[in-house]
């Protein structure tokens, strides 16, 4: 059709326009082909796919992961990059898509099957981490767990690794998230109706069809098998909503992997391949599929494995003396350092073992302390098996509440992705110890060089760095109160908590005290916590932290750079004592150049100052119903937006019962418990 319309095109335009419609034309479809295709057979697709490991095409139509060796893996990717995010009116989502692939598993008569294989879509065609044996050739010792992955992988696993991963059984089908725990198993089979279930034997030697779907509208992904004889199932095996925004890159690569172990090995057969994104994958031709190698060619490569195999344990046996020491001490170290786990902790991966973290930071040295206080103490530490430098937060808090607190940030911020975040990268509990690992953020805190600098170099005395600083805040609170699946309430923003990365980028971290809540419903929070001086009045009245109180604390921090000095200076003259009832006053008697912070200089924009002090006290109105939303707040730091220019009236109520005594009161804090004095108290 498209060769006929380009003849008629030809005849009715002549041969220079047809050369650009035809080129035009070429422009639109040639990003599609990396975004569906078919292999029945892979008769000359040596060119589309890359192959790692043992992996092979043999006989020239069939894709073969692992022969019958042990101790191997085999990697087979889709040479070409596949798109998998669009952009809807602004909204960035993950594409639907469907793959169809047929595999057979073989096994030696007589001996031990595994270990299994997977369908993976990870950032490259190319996985140096990973690892043979239980790892399925996809990940490694090193890497396992880790959130940076960025791996979605269906395994079809057919051996029962009770060491290492709580698995369902020795044959079945799970989906993994990073990590090989996965987030969900079943033992393998298919539905001949709504409710009768038909197990498969996923090493029956016989070719079994499986279909991958991912909806990218509902964000829900199936998976279901059946033998040839089999049509689809219309019940899926598994289907289970996941959105898969956090794990996946603008472009991904779609593939299989495969391994075999010290005992355990089959050889792993790839048919027929189908992959599509935004709709379904085409079928495959049943009637033209490859047929595996004969039993007897399987037989020799096993009986070669089996001499490689008994050169291996011959030469072991002359190092058993090293083997049992460092057993040995293996048992010793565990001895020292137990790692005890409990029932909860399995709801939270990516859990790092003591022993690392005790190496990482030379055994808590003070060396590798970089500060403490009332949460406890952070060391910097590298990682002892990917030498990567992090920050180790160390508390020793066992108590209902501390355990509370922890659990929730390595909750949330094991999920969250966003530039203006901190990122998690594991977390350790042992005894009274409670450790956070975190990505190392290398200029430490923004209040560390707004006031406790040793070196007047390192101070940021550029204005234009401290409002980059303070958009990059805003940001990142934007994404949880809107952005992110669910409203995230962090109830604790202050300048300790606002870490600098390289180029002074800020994160936003310390979840301890964050509460989220879906879209549309109410917080459920009634103790007030949080921060003295940064507190919302109606904290200490109602109890109830909502994203207004986070915009009356991002008001506070507001005034804090721009003036640099703290919330509240309890020896400075009286009336500038509170920093929020200095400013209003300043600003009333149209003298707010005096509280600008004198280490600007001159050199900074007097109206870019003057909007963020006007914003700040705009955000610390009393009443939440008046405070702006944080998108607003952004909108103003942007000039998108402008202030008026006669506010004073929209400030009659800022903070106005700061200027009368109040009793104080105790309120909870991540810094433990402060006294909270008619410097904080609100109407």
């Amino acid at each position: 059709m498209i060769l006929e319309n380009i003849k008629v095109l030809h005849g009715k335009m002549g041969s220079r326009v047809i050369h650009i419609q035809i080129t035009l034309l070429l422009c639109y479809l040639l990003p599609c082909l990396a975004e569906d295709f078919i292999f029945n057979g892979f008769q000359q697709a040596a060119e589309s796919l890359t192959l790692g490991g043992v992996a092979k095409i043999i006989d020239g139509d069939k894709l073969e992961l692992t022969d019958n060796s042990n101790f191997v893996m085999g990697q087979a990717f889709f040479s070409s990059p596949i798109p998998m995010m669009r952009n809807q009116k602004g909204n960035t989502t993950v594409v639907s898509f469907s793959t169809c692939f047929i595999f057979q598993i073989i096994t030696e008569e007589g001996s031990n099957g595994g270990q299994g294989l997977t369908f993976a879509i990870a950032p490259s065609g190319k996985l140096p981490d990973a690892y043979f044996g239980q790892y399925l050739g996809l990940l490694g010792p090193t890497n396992n767990g880790n959130f940076s992955n960025h791996v979605f992988a269906v395994e079809f696993d057919t051996a029962m690794a009770k060491d290492k991963f709580i698995e369902t059984n020795g044959n079945h089908v799970g989906i993994d998230i990073n990590d090989l725990n996965s987030i969900i198993s079943t033992t393998a089979g298919y539905y001949a109706n709504e409710s009768s279930k038909t197990n498969l034997l996923l090493e029956n030697g016989q070719p079994i069809q499986a279909w991958i779907d991912y909806n990218g509208t509902v964000k829900v992904i199936s998976v279901t098998i059946a033998p040839l004889s089999v049509p689809k199932p219309f019940k899926p095996l598994i289907s289970i909503a996941m959105d898969l925004m956090p794990i996946f890159e603008e472009e991904m690569h779609v593939g299989f992997t495969s391994s075999t172990s010290k005992h355990r090995a089959s050889s792993h057969y790839i048919l027929a391949w189908s992959f599509r994104t935004g709709g379904a994958a085409k079928s495959i031709d049943l009637s033209s599929l490859p047929k595996v190698p004969n039993s007897s060619s399987r037989r020799s490569g096993h009986i070669t494995t089996k001499i490689k195999v008994l050169i291996i344990s011959t030469i072991a046996a002359f190092a058993f003396i090293i083997i049992l020491v460092g057993v040995l001490l293996y048992a010793w170290r565990r001895t020292r350092f137990p790692d005890e786990i409990e029932d909860w902790e399995l709801n939270h991966p990516h859990r790092i073992e003591y022993k690392d973290i005790y190496k990482a930071t030379k055994g808590f040295s003070k060396t590798e302390l970089l500060g403490s206080g009332g949460f406890g103490h952070v060391y910097k530490g590298i990682m002892p098996r990917t030498e990567e430098v992090v920050a180790i937060k160390r508390t020793s808090n066992n108590t209902r509440q501390g355990m509370r607190e922890f659990a929730s940030e390595i909750l949330n911020l094991g999920r969250m992705r966003h530039r203006n975040l901190v990122e998690l990268r594991g977390w350790c509990k042992q005894n009274e110890d409670l450790i956070i690992v975190y990505e190392f953020m290398p200029n430490g805190s923004l209040d560390t060089l707004l006031f406790n600098h040793r070196n007047s170099n390192r101070a940021i005395t550029s204005w234009h760095q401290r409002l980059t600083i303070l958009k990059g805040v805003a940001s990142g609170l934007l994404y949880l109160h809107e952005e992110w699946e669910k409203v995230v309430v962090h109830r604790d923003i202050k300048s300790s908590n606002v870490l600098l990365g390289t180029d002074l980028i800020p994160k936003l971290g310390d979840f301890g005290l964050a509460r989220p809540y879906n879209h549309g419903e109410n917080p459920q929070t009634t103790s007030a916590a949080g921060t003295r001086g940064y507190m919302a009045p109606e904290l200490l009245h109602m109890g109830k932290a909502t994203t207004s109180s986070d915009v009356f604390a991002f008001g506070v921090l507001l005034l804090e750079v721009a003036c640099g000095r703290r919330p509240i200076e309890l020896s400075a003259p009286e009336n500038e004592v509170s920093l929020v009832k200095w400013v209003k006053e300043c600003f009333l008697s149209s003298e707010l150049r005096k509280v600008v912070d004198p280490r600007l200089g001159d050199e900074y924009d007097y109206q870019e100052v003057e909007m963020v002090l006007k914003l700040g006290l705009v955000c610390c109105q009393s009443r939440p119903e008046v405070r702006p939303r944080i998108r607003e707040v952004i909108q103003y730091l942007d000039g998108s937006q402008q202030l008026v220019d006669d506010f004073p009236l929209l400030l009659q109520d800022v903070n106005q019962d700061l200027l009368e005594p109040q009793p104080a009161k105790s309120v909870h804090s991540s810094h433990g418990s402060v006294s909270m004095t008619s410097l904080q108290v609100g109407r």
